[in-house]
């Protein structure tokens, strides 16, 4: 089958086990993209599937060179439509099988089946012919079962009737793209999202590629076909139970490289455990003997498979889910040839403006050396491309820093043999064989506050550091093995170390680094950070896709990864000043990491995406510190854990309405300040000079602490009073109030009788009003 076959079968699995969702206007979800990329320079089509999809118009695809069309959308079906498809798929069969019969009985079984076994070629491939050109329907209702051969009927039932398919609500409508990708289009990830009637989606990572696509073609699970020339994109997706093979052929000598993508297509799946599609690799060779396996590369959970073929011949590669799951949004993407793979790099990382010479180790490389100038200012990191690797290679992530950089000097695995740095100073070292210890020697003045800082998991290196600080005498002053950074997203083993510690005396004093599974190897390489504290911040901004109808207003998420001990207000603001856009409880207070707020859109709102930038201000000694709010998506991992993933764009949209309302704006721009027990007034204004009528107000954020008592409507809005609860406040506690309107409205029937029944209908949030809790 073709792969727009297996988009239709992908598309008639979930509109069979999901019901149809009935619900007000909710912002669009993808949850896949199949194939989730293609080669630059051709058009192909794209499977998109999700939730609230209905209304689909165009998508948003980041960079340049990517054009999208929106072919088709396809809902959910009822259990009407679907029982209805299951008698129709009875009746089918039923007749093919009358026909057999028929044929049986005047004597024309064998020729009769071997013309029947040549139509259903016939017909298979005049159906994938249909299904390539886009004319075969991609909705279920649409098919015409009763021109299908027996095969096809067999497939398309076990398909949809899997027993072992899971109900699935987040993906059960999906729609059909055409994308078409210019030829001098930049490799690498995009950002696709999807336009339509309820606003902008969730961004989902389509790639471009370089070389030609080959999709899967089901079935598959005893033999693949034959990939007709190396190297190649194999595209997939794993059902239950399901395996997928591929064929090649490969010469002696050749270092053939498969290197997966999964995890980084979708990071993260909030239904599933531990979180992701977890694929696996085994490679066979013409005798069907297993040769390599791989299930991750390293701590990364995509595997990557490297073997060095013995003998000319057919080999045979096997993807699958570790443990046999599946659903239609474990995708996957194999480069599949004798392609360049770096595996190390050594430094990793270098100062901000001076070139360095870097050491590459892998597959299949042309140059062991590269040279690269950090262009990062202020420190961070950045992806550098390494010249004549081509389109297969996988990106290096460099760090930058403005500290003067030192390189590690062997032997230095001993106190006695301690290698002397004058700080502050990065250093560039390698744990290079199990067991290796590397020491450094500083001198420290009593009081003095010293912060050492391990970078190289966050880097991709295999390194699981381990920090210690000791004294001249051998005394343990400060150690630590592992410190979550918030913002490395992807990153679900934290593995770098950090520790921050006052010196006791003036004196000697000694950085031990290690690796805590005793590992080693010329990979095992890490940055190594001794200064004094750079009180500082990052930010992350949630979420990435903001839709708005005009005068309305939508919650928003701000985290702060605060470093080195720095505590103090930070102040959000739009990057590039709009006068026509309003921050409420723009602020995340002193001490805290995590609040919400909101943005209030003008009366007059274009209907379109633009970018929205977004930067925090926060003063730090006697300097004001201005960082970019990074756009992200807070992403749920396996029922539990939360990750803030950063994405490259943050875009407002503006959803069209006949309706414009009048933005409403906070009475007062100042704090409400309340002592615990005690009341303030709060109140709302819009240029609207009706009274709110029979509004009511409830508290949508914090979830407790707080009430609301005599709620007056005046002109233009309302005014209430807002009263903190003793025993939930205490002094100094500080954050947004986030309200909602309501108002109560008598139910009527189709006559516009009254029926005795009220429905309370939301009227929108409300702009967040800072709130601080002072003692009395």
């Amino acid at each position: 089958m073709s792969l727009r076959l297996a988009g239709v079968l992908a598309v008639l699995v979930t509109c069979f086990t999901c019901a149809p969702l009935h619900a007000q206007r909710l912002d669009p979800h993808i949850g896949y993209l199949y194939p989730s990329g293609g080669q630059r320079g051709t058009t192909f089509n794209v499977t998109l599937g999700g939730q609230h999809l209905k209304g689909a118009t165009n998508a948003v695809v980041s960079g340049s060179g990517v054009d999208v069309s929106v072919l088709q959308y396809v809902k959910a079906l009822t259990n009407k439509e679907m029982n209805d498809i299951k008698k129709s798929f009875s009746e089918a069969q039923k007749a093919h099988k009358k026909a057999t019969e028929g044929t049986k009985k005047r004597g024309n079984g064998k020729a009769s089946a071997k013309k029947g076994a040549q139509d259903a070629v016939t017909e298979a491939t005049r159906m994938a012919s249909a299904m390539d050109s886009n004319e075969w329907p991609m909705d279920p209702r649409d098919l015409d079962l009763s021109k299908m051969s027996p095969e096809e009927l067999k497939l398309l039932r076990a398909a949809l009737f899997n027993k072992k398919k899971q109900p699935n609500a987040q993906l059960d409508s999906r729609v059909l793209l055409s994308v078409t990708v210019a030829p001098d289009a930049h490799l690498g990830a995009r950002e696709l999202r999807l336009m339509t009637a309820g606003g902008l989606s969730n961004p989902m990572v389509l790639r471009v590629d370089a070389y030609p696509e080959v999709p899967e073609r089901e079935p598959n699970e005893k033999m693949g076909e034959l990939v007709a020339e190396l190297p190649a994109v194999l595209n997939g997706q794993i059902m239950p139970g399901d395996v997928d093979r591929f064929r090649f052929r490969a010469k002696q000598g050749e270092r053939i490289v498969a290197s997966v993508r999964a995890r980084s297509l979708i990071p993260y799946l909030a239904d599933a455990v531990p979180g992701w599609f977890q694929a696996v690799l085994t490679l066979y060779d013409a005798s069907g003997s297993e040769v390599a396996f791989v299930d991750d590369y390293r701590f990364d959970p995509d595997p990557v498979l490297r073997y060095e073929i013995p003998a000319d011949g057919e080999y045979e590669l096997l993807v699958r889910d570790s443990i046999y799951r599946g659903r239609e949004d474990f995708v996957y993407r194999i480069t599949l040839g004798a392609l360049p793979f770096v595996e190390s790099v050594y430094p990793l990382g270098g100062q901000a403006g001076a070139s360095v010479r870097v050491a590459l180790a892998g597959w299949n490389l042309p140059a062991k050396h590269v040279v690269v100038k950090p262009t990062a200012k202020g420190g961070g990191i950045q992806l550098i491309s390494v010249p004549k690797l081509g389109g297969g290679a996988n990106t290096i992530e460099f760090a930058v820093d403005n500290l003067d950089e030192q390189m590690d000097t062997e032997p230095n695995n001993l106190v006695q043999s301690a290698q002397p740095v004058k700080l502050p100073l990065t250093i560039n070292g390698r744990i290079s064989r199990p067991g290796d210890w590397d020491v450094f020697r500083f001198q420290g003045s009593e009081g003095q506050v010293v912060v050492a800082e391990i970078l190289a998991r966050r880097l991709n290196s295999p390194v699981d550091s381990i920090l210690k600080l000791t004294d001249a005498k051998g005394n343990e002053v400060a150690v630590n093995d592992d410190t979550k950074d918030p913002a490395a997203g992807l990153v679900t083993h934290h593995a770098d170390s950090r520790l921050m510690a006052t010196l006791p005396a003036t004196g000697i004093y000694y950085v031990h680094v290690g690796d805590t599974q005793r590992a080693g190897s010329q990979a095992h390489t890490y940055r190594l950070r001794i200064s004094p504290p750079r009180p500082d911040f990052k930010l992350r901004i949630m979420p990435s896709s903001i839709n708005l109808f005009p005068g309305t207003t939508v919650i928003m998420s701000a985290a702060a990864i605060r470093q080195d001990g720095f505590v103090g207000d930070i102040r959000l603001r739009v990057a590039e000043p709009q006068s026509d856009l309003l921050l409420s409880g723009a602020w995340i207070p002193e001490g805290q990491d995590r609040v919400s707020f909101t943005l209030t859109a003008p009366r007059e709102l274009p209907f379109d995406s633009v970018p929205l930038r977004l930067e925090g201000v926060a003063t730090i000694g006697d300097r004001e510190v201005c960082r970019p709010a990074i756009p992200a998506e807070d992403m749920m991992q396996a029922f539990l854990w939360r990750h803030l993933v950063p994405v490259d764009d943050m875009l407002l949209t503006g959803i069209p309405t006949k309706w414009r309302r009048r933005p409403t704006r906070p009475a007062s721009s100042g704090v409400v300040t309340l002592v615990p027990g005690g009341t303030g007034e709060i109140g709302f204004r819009s240029s609207a000079r009706k009274r709110a009528q029979g509004l009511e107000l409830d508290i949508r954020h914090p979830a407790e602490g707080f009430s609301l008592t005599d709620v007056t409507p005046v002109e233009g809005g309302a005014d209430a009073i807002l009263q903190a609860d003793s025993k939930a406040v205490t002094p100094g506690d500080k954050g947004n109030l986030i309200l909602e309107a309501f108002v109560t409205r008598e139910v009527k029937d189709k006559e516009g009788n009254p029926t005795g029944k009220t429905r309370r209908n939301s009227q929108g949030i409300l702009p967040a009003i800072p709130f601080e809790i002072v003692a009395q």
